[in-house]
């Protein structure tokens, strides 16, 4: 019963921090016209819209991930952090025009303090990011190898 409640709790921050990512790249979207690098303004505004709509996906989903609740919950911060660091990364070279790691979004070679911090945002998210996804299909692929006399208790 206390991992089912631990499920349904994470569900619904998922969903709220979901939709608050979703606001944030909406309200990027307001100021793009404004950025040092309007281009990477829009890729921020995509990140943020993009990663909130996963951020709820995964809330509703959340429930069927069979997996243990430690990995559950490890998943779960990755799964935050690395929503939010995208977005982030993304908005900080919007803002400063920082950002060599993303040379198509017209990044370019800033400061190495904020190169660092976009750097590290972009190369740990993504790894982040690989991780939830292989732990996710993990819990999804045992739900539906799952009998139906193991998916009614």
């Amino acid at each position: 019963m206390e991992n089912k409640r631990h499920i349904i709790v994470q569900s619904r921050q998922l969903l709220f921090l979901g939709v608050l990512l979703f606001l944030f790249g909406l309200i990027d979207g307001l100021f793009i016209p404004m950025m040092t690098n309007p281009r990477m303004g829009l890729a921020a505004h995509l990140e943020g819209t993009m990663n909130g709509m996963f951020l709820v996906i995964l809330g509703l989903i959340w429930h069927v991930v069979l997996v243990q609740k430690k990995w559950l919950t490890f998943t779960f911060w990755l799964t935050v952090y690395g929503s939010f660091a995208n977005f982030t990364a993304v908005f900080l070279g919007a803002l400063t025009g920082a950002g060599k790691l993303m040379p198509i979004a017209g990044g370019k070679e800033s400061t190495s303090v904020y190169e660092g911090i976009i750097s590290f945002l972009l190369i740990s998210l993504s790894l982040a990011m690989v991780f939830v996804c292989v732990v996710v299909l993990t819990g999804l692929y045992r739900h539906i190898k799952q009998t139906p006399d193991e998916a009614a208790e």
